[in-house]
């Protein structure tokens, strides 16, 4: 699971085993060939160097040499720069601009609405909200193979987790734009990357 095994890990991942904000890291350092040590943890049993580097006590936490770091997207952007190929933001500032924009918006928007389901907060409602959101979006992936992006990008990796865990949610996509994700699902999950950064749990989602 992203670890090189011709390499000796420098890098040391805190992962929880079936979190979307972790995989997003795995799919990552899986993208990058990062040669990095992968610890699962459980949010009631985290290891106690996970406590003295991130004060929040949660995963994804990275730590690199002596350097430790929390929160999924300043960890992906971080390893992007780390290790520049292959690139997953795009060169331009405005592109990069927008790239983080949206972001934000699947986290704020889409996220909330996944973690609503999985919590039983106001479960019916945030299913449809999700579904309805997932299928609008649809046709732009009729126009470029990832998201608004000739390119795999940070951005895919913000969706696939979500995308990945549609089963988990009780989510079934029919009628308009649900071929356009389902062929945009399926680039994403057949990606070497994707497949390296599963673990067992969420392989099992999909079994």
């Amino acid at each position: 699971m992203a670890v090189a095994a011709n390499k000796r890990p420098v890098m040391t991942l805190f992962s929880g085993a079936n979190c979307m904000y972790s995989h997003q890291v795995r799919i990552v350092l899986a993208e990058k060939g990062v040669s990095v040590d992968i610890h699962l943890a459980e949010k009631d049993n985290l290891p106690e160097a996970l406590h003295e580097i991130n004060p929040y006590g949660t995963v994804p936490t990275l730590i690199d040499r002596e350097l430790g770091l929390y929160q999924a997207n300043i960890i992906m952007e971080y390893l992007d720069e780390r290790f520049p190929h292959p690139p997953l933001m795009p060169v331009y500032p405005v592109m990069r601009g927008r790239s983080r924009l949206m972001m934000h918006r699947i986290e704020s928007d889409w996220y909330s609405l996944a973690e609503k389901i999985i919590s039983g907060n106001d479960v019916d409602n945030a299913r449809k909200e999700l579904t309805e959101a997932l299928l609008a979006v649809a046709p732009i992936f009729g126009e470029a193979p990832y998201f608004m992006s000739e390119e795999f990008s940070l951005v895919d990796c913000f969706m696939a987790p979500l995308l990945w865990r549609l089963p988990q949610l009780g989510i079934e996509l029919s009628g308009s734009g649900a071929s356009e994700l389902k062929d945009y699902m399926l680039r994403l999950f057949e990606r070497e990357s994707f497949q390296a950064s599963l673990t067992d749990i969420e392989r099992e989602i999909r079994s």
